[in-house]
Parts: C-alpha cells; structure tokens; sequence
C-alpha cells in the first residue's frame, strides 16, 4: 500500500505563492508517475500537473502552465508543485497521486489512470 500526505496549503493573496509537498511511503517512489490535482467547492476534480517517473517529462494543465512548477525528489519521496502568481480562480483542495501504470517517460492526466490518492490541503486565494 502507498501512503500519501499533503501539506503546505494555506490562505494567500492574490499574485502570492506556495508550495505543496506531497510525501510518499510505502513502496518505491521512483516506480510512480506523480500528479497534482484539485478540486474545487462544486466542480469536478481538474488535472494540475503531473512529473514522470524520472523527472525529465513534466505536463500542465493550461490554466497554470507558466505559474506553477512540478518537481520531485526521489531520494527523500517527495514530490513538490510551487505555485506562483495564484489567482483567486485556483482556490481548491489540492490532492496529489501515483501513477503506477506509467512509463518511464509518461505523464497521464485523467483522474481514473492514478491508483493512489492523499487527502488533499486547502489552497486560498483571496484578499
């Protein structure tokens, strides 16, 4: 079984940043794609970002790509998504998740395709 634990969620204003960490335990790290995701009050689950098994692929979803960066440490099972120039539009619960069926290389973004799941940190944006 994998274990997932969010954290670095908070209140923050508008143009503010943070960055969320999403540690891992209980199998090797290095064997899952990671991915962000969020959910907001009312609305689907929406894809974030998501970081290869290695590290060398990296995705985004449109409405973040060039505020919000995806990086992973595989030495200590930590996957990392800082998050730049929030707009009150990104407040959400913030969930990261393990692909295992991934390739090396791959990224997926479709919520069914990750086997495990955290239970997400809340994330406002608001004056």
């Amino acid at each position: 079984q994998v274990q997932l634990v969010e954290s670095g969620g908070g209140l923050v204003q508008p143009g503010g940043s943070l960055r969320l960490s999403c540690a891992v335990s209980g199998r090797t790290f290095s064997s899952y794609a990671m991915g962000w995701f969020r959910q907001a009050p009312g609305k689907e689950r929406e894809f974030v970002a998501a970081i290869s098994r290695v590290g060398a692929t990296r995705s985004f979803a449109d409405s973040v790509k060039g505020r919000f960066t995806i990086s992973r440490d595989n030495a200590n099972n930590t996957v990392y998504l800082q998050m730049n120039s929030l707009k009150p539009e990104d407040t959400a619960v913030y969930h990261c998740a393990a692909d295992g069926g991934a390739n090396l290389w791959a990224t997926r973004v479709l919520p069914h395709e990750y086997d495990y799941w955290g239970q997400g940190t809340q994330v406002t944006v608001s004056s």
